[in-house]
């Protein structure tokens, strides 16, 4: 494929390997028994408020699975029917590239990445764990983003930009953190895809009570990234089957079926119907890990929604999509879903690099790939990222033009 040796890749799903200190070392002393690392067996395991968590199954990441041990069961090829856990095999020590900055930027020099954005891993399960304590939340975020701007920093060498988490419960608590990341140099943040639960219950961030917080994301021009986490859907899947397990590796056919990709529609949803992205035209959003097979039915809706509820709609809801939100779609998924409902300048390269699910290497993604001149790599394999992050693009011509067959499919940038 045209191009594919020389596009400099902004790979924007990567990850980081937190170590144990990283949700307890800046916590304050009134909640340090709210977090522990606890024995069981021959096994570590993280309770949050005395409740066990195994969403993941090594919250210590001392031993890991291989960078995409899982390749062939998410490619679609598990033709001997093995489990997760069966296809990784034997687990291996923690790569270093995945517990600092400068190991991080040595592997991706090897791997012919110029830039990435790298987000935690362990930080996936601690807003679900600890929901039912709001304040008990906003320490623990707190704490991990102190670890990581003290470890990782927030845009390493311009080149590593981490993603520090904003957890939504209190508005205030929203705003104070948001503050602070940007006293500090961050580039983007994280926020989770789900309502969130504070002093008025379970609310979505979207709701007009947040506009205090958004106002002040859109003041300052960062994007925000909203990657999947641990669902906040176990309560409904546990009235259709026994809640065995959360782990990942272990969760039925049907809990894989039912979680589907139901929480990242329901918060850009959120963000289009209760007007969030309408109130804040200038807020860029990235859905990240989330895969692009829900964009057609969610645009389906919205259409015929406008069609029934027009008075509930300022802006056409499909339009506010294409304006502020970009995808990254799964390495395995297609990059034609986003082109064709959302517009090619708004698809996104992402590895998820070094989980098992992810690839390998970032570049193994051209097995996978549909075919693109050099416009349409340079494009995805970097350039939208960097436009996404407000960043000078990389191609040394950017007006090149599109094929036919891109002309008539979707937006072009």
């Amino acid at each position: 494929m045209p191009g594919t040796e020389t596009a400099p890749i902004f790979d924007v799903d990567t990850h980081m390997y937190e170590t144990a200190e990283s949700l307890t070392r800046h916590l304050p002393a009134e909640y340090e028994s709210a977090v522990q690392f606890v024995q069981i067996g021959k096994r570590t395991r993280l309770a949050i408020n005395g409740r066990i968590t195994d969403f993941i199954p090594n919250p210590t990441f001392d031993r890991v699975a291989a960078p995409g041990a899982h390749e062939p069961f998410f490619a679609g090829r598990n033709v001997d029917g093995l489990t997760l856990r069966e296809m990784q095999g034997r687990a291996i020590d923690c790569p270093p590239a995945t517990r600092g900055p400068e190991e991080r930027l040595a592997e991706m020099d090897r791997q012919g990445v110029r830039e990435s954005i790298v987000f935690p891993t362990l930080a996936s399960l601690v807003e679900h764990s600890s929901a039912d304590d709001p304040q008990l939340t906003l320490a623990i975020v707190h704490a991990l983003n102190q670890w990581m701007l003290e470890h990782w920093g927030f845009a390493h060498e311009g080149r590593i930009f981490t993603t520090p988490v904003i957890n939504c419960a209190e508005v205030d608590g929203a705003r104070r953190e948001l503050a602070y990341l940007l006293e500090n140099g961050a580039r983007i943040a994280l926020i989770k895809p789900a309502p969130v639960k504070g002093l008025h219950g379970w609310r979505s961030p979207a709701l007009p009570e947040f506009d205090p917080f958004w106002r002040d994301v859109e003041d300052a021009g960062l994007p925000i990234a909203l990657h999947a986490s641990q669902p906040p859907l176990d309560e409904y899947i546990n009235k259709w089957e026994p809640p065995n397990t959360q782990n990942f590796m272990a969760m039925s056919a049907f809990r894989w079926l039912a979680l589907g990709h139901r929480e990242i529609s329901d918060m850009i949803g959120s963000l289009i119907c209760h007007g969030t992205l309408t109130r804040f035209p200038k807020l860029r959003i990235a859905s990240v890990e989330n895969g692009s097979s829900w964009i057609p039915p969610l645009f389906h809706d919205l259409a015929d929604l406008t069609n029934k509820m027009p008075q509930n709609f300022p802006e056409d809801p499909l339009e506010v999509f294409r304006r502020n939100i970009w995808v990254s779609p799964f390495w395995e998924g297609s990059v034609a879903d986003v082109v064709e409902t959302v517009g090619w300048d708004k698809v996104m390269f992402g590895s998820d690099y070094p989980h098992p699910e992810g690839l390998p290497e970032p570049k193994g993604y051209w097995k996978y790939a549909e075919g693109m001149d050099r416009r349409r790599t340079w494009d995805f394999m970097g350039d939208n990222a960097r436009r996404f992050m407000g960043l000078p693009i990389a191609n040394p011509d950017p007006d090149a033009a599109l094929p036919p067959s891109l002309a008539t499919a979707g937006r072009q940038p």
